[in-house]
């Protein structure tokens, strides 16, 4: 059962969706019920790459390949494929600095000069692990429930250190919300 969330920053990602565009998104975490059927109203194609269920990601796991293609393979984006929303949930909470910037080079090539995206951070680093799983339930709220287990690999990073690692990301607005998370609306940089 999930719990609902308002959110100040979701409809930024929505602002510049025309109801007759076809918009592709990426959701970075396991395909939850409330965000399939709050996009069903779009007309869109949902790209679901659980990372989560990959963690911890060791570059000494993949021998023979660079960490940047390794996240290529786990992402699985079709050649041509552009994004124009990304939700990246907690994720960041949970790669270290050299996963963090593989994944944005792995998805460099499927960034647009308009793609908008989404995340958590952490207001204090000293935070302990929230243990919940998100998704879109409306433009404007979250649905909340919780992880069925604490995941490995959790090393948040300060903020000021994160916005130098999301290379070609800038956090447009973040909000600190009351349980230390920093809740960012992020846009490619241009």
């Amino acid at each position: 059962m999930s719990e609902k969330q308002p959110s100040k920053l979701l409809p930024f990602l929505f602002e510049n969706v025309e109801e007759d565009r076809r918009i592709t998104v990426l959701n970075i975490g396991p395909a939850l019920p409330e965000t399939v059927t709050f996009f069903s109203r779009y007309r869109c194609r949902l790209h679901f790459a659980d990372l989560f269920a990959e963690l911890p990601i060791d570059p000494d796991d993949v021998p023979g390949i660079t960490l940047q293609d390794h996240f290529a393979d786990l992402l699985a984006v079709p050649d041509g494929t552009l994004f124009d929303i990304c939700l990246f949930w907690d994720l960041f909470n949970f790669l270290d600095a050299d996963a963090i910037q593989a994944l944005m080079a792995a998805l460099s090539p499927h960034l647009h000069a308009g793609t908008r995206a989404h995340g958590f951070a952490l207001h204090n680093v000293r935070t302990p692990q929230s243990k919940q799983l998100f998704a879109i339930s409306a433009e404007s709220e979250l649905a909340v429930r919780a992880r069925p287990a604490a995941l490995p690999g959790y090393a948040p990073h300060p903020q000021n250190r994160l916005k130098e690692l999301i290379s070609g990301f800038n956090i447009v607005r973040s909000v600190l919300l009351a349980d230390s998370r920093l809740e960012m609306a992020l846009s490619t940089r241009g």
